[in-house]
């Protein structure tokens, strides 16, 4: 019998104005799974024991550990390019071993409470889901089970790896990219809250246009209209996409001076977020218990399987052969991807997700700073997760800790990273670690889940343009787009 339970539950009379004041204004885009139902389901919920919990946070910081670790097998080159332009497996090697600073991360993994998760992929990049995560699915707690806990310390970690990481930061704001578009779109959302949890750390921050950032080749610097030189800048722009762009090239693992731009994430999470990841883990650790086989030449020997592009994002262009049965892109009556597979593929063994009456959850285990900091789940009613997946809240069985036990957790030191010397086809890393009991034998421990101090945004669900405090007179304030200047000597991504 599964351990992990998904039960039908009545939905909050008014759940979409609660949702939208604390920010998340796109919880009605039609999902297409369950026949459309909103994005943000709260008709239901999943129930995890500590046990469960516990085993899940010891799988995750493990994880990262390895992937770091089959980063710098990728990064000597002995699996090939990645499908990156010249010269980028260079600056990621640097970058890497420089020890750039690193923010945040989504593990997805396929598990229903018995045996041992597997690893799906590594959103190590751009992941997005944050706010949903971190606060909407917090709040729904708050109102619905106020006794009992969540695993969710998301914000709390945050913002203090925003504190912990100031030090490594020119004094200079902190600029906060995003994409233009319709207000309340979801990378806007994530953008915008990150830089949240980066004031309340302390930092000085301003927000910009991704397409309003571009190089100024006379003083060679990247720069951003209304902040100069460019000090520090987080994106939730890709790195493949921006390695690739005209300016790409120079980017610096390292910063190494007054007009040097430290990335956040950094230029080494290209490695990590490369479905090649999957492949260099399965060479590096081969036979570990939280991995699936995978390859970059093809299936091999593998009867189930499913190919990834090596960039894709949100299941576009996966395309998988189950039974003899051809599935994804390109299956029969299912168009290709015009986006993504020229780079190449990662083939994958299949591996079903568990299926609770028809939907099947994918677990999102977040990392902030290297430490396991919660969980999101999305489900779906196709075999392969896509952007159509619902959001669905979690909570745990068991009440939840004083807050001098929440407070004792969140200052546990993040396990190291072992110190290895760097992976190649001939010296890898040693034995492959064990990965810890299922939760049948673990011990039980309430994970911290501490109440956030955030702030909830107040937006309305019809907000105009986000930048405008006008268009929301409670809104804290936020740098607006502004007009950038026809100046040739800048290239805009």
């Amino acid at each position: 019998m599964s351990l992990l339970r998904r039960t039908v539950i009545d939905p909050r009379p008014n759940w979409r104005d609660r949702v939208s004041s604390q920010g998340l204004v796109f919880y009605d885009a039609p999902s297409g799974a369950g026949g459309g139902s909103p994005y943000w389901n709260e008709d239901a919920c999943y129930r995890l024991t500590s046990a469960e919990v516990d085993y899940l946070e010891t799988v995750t910081e493990q994880l990262h550990q390895m992937c770091v670790e089959a980063g710098r097998f990728l990064a000597s080159g002995a699996m090939g390019s990645l499908g990156l332009p010249p010269g980028a497996l260079e600056i990621a090697r640097a970058s890497l071993e420089a020890d750039a600073p690193s923010l945040y991360g989504r593990f997805d993994l396929a598990w229903d409470g018995r045996g041992h998760a597997k690893l799906l992929e590594y959103n190590a990049d751009t992941p997005t889901g944050l706010l949903e995560a971190s606060v909407i699915q917090w709040y729904w707690l708050q109102d619905t089970h106020p006794d009992l806990d969540q695993w969710n310390s998301l914000h709390e970690r945050l913002v203090q790896a925003w504190r912990d990481v100031a030090w490594r930061l020119p004094q200079a704001p902190v600029v906060f990219a995003h994409h233009p578009g319709s207000a309340g779109a979801e990378e806007e959302m994530t953008v915008t809250y990150l830089r949240d949890t980066a004031d309340q750390a302390g930092l000085r921050t301003v927000s910009l246009p991704i397409d309003q950032i571009g190089y100024d080749e006379a003083r060679r610097c990247f720069v951003g209209e209304g902040t100069d030189v460019l000090r520090t800048c987080f994106k939730l722009y890709p790195w493949e996409d921006m390695l690739a762009e005209t300016f790409g090239r120079y980017v610096e693992p390292v910063p190494s001076g007054s007009r040097s731009t430290t990335w956040i994430e950094p230029p080494w999470k290209v490695l990590l977020s490369n479905k090649a990841l999957l492949a260099a883990l399965w060479q590096v650790y081969p036979g570990h218990e939280c991995l699936l086989p995978a390859y970059l030449d093809g299936p091999r020997d593998l009867v189930d399987w499913v190919a990834k592009p090596l960039h894709g994002r949100e299941g576009e262009g996966i395309h998988a052969q189950v039974g003899g049965r051809a599935l994804g892109a390109g299956a029969p009556g299912l168009p290709p991807s015009s986006r993504y597979g020229a780079e190449g593929y990662c083939y994958q063994q299949w591996f079903p997700l568990p299926s609770f009456e028809g939907h099947r959850p994918v677990l999102g285990c977040w990392v902030v700073d290297g430490r396991a900091a919660g969980l999101g789940i999305r489900e779906g009613t196709q075999d392969i997760t896509d952007h159509l997946a619902r959001f669905v809240p979690h909570l745990i069985e068991a009440p939840r800790p004083d807050e001098a036990t929440q407070a004792a957790w969140l200052t546990e030191p993040a396990t190291p990273i072992p110190s290895r010397e760097r992976p190649t086809p001939t010296a890898l890393p040693g034995p492959p670690r064990a990965a810890p009991a299922p939760p049948e034998s673990a011990p039980a421990k309430e994970p911290a889940s501490p109440v956030p101090t955030w702030r909830p945004f107040r937006v309305e669900p019809d907000i105009g343009d986000y930048g405008d405090p006008t268009a929301a007179p409670d809104l804290p304030r936020r740098d607006g787009p502004q007009d950038y200047p026809n100046d040739p000597t800048r290239g805009i991504f």
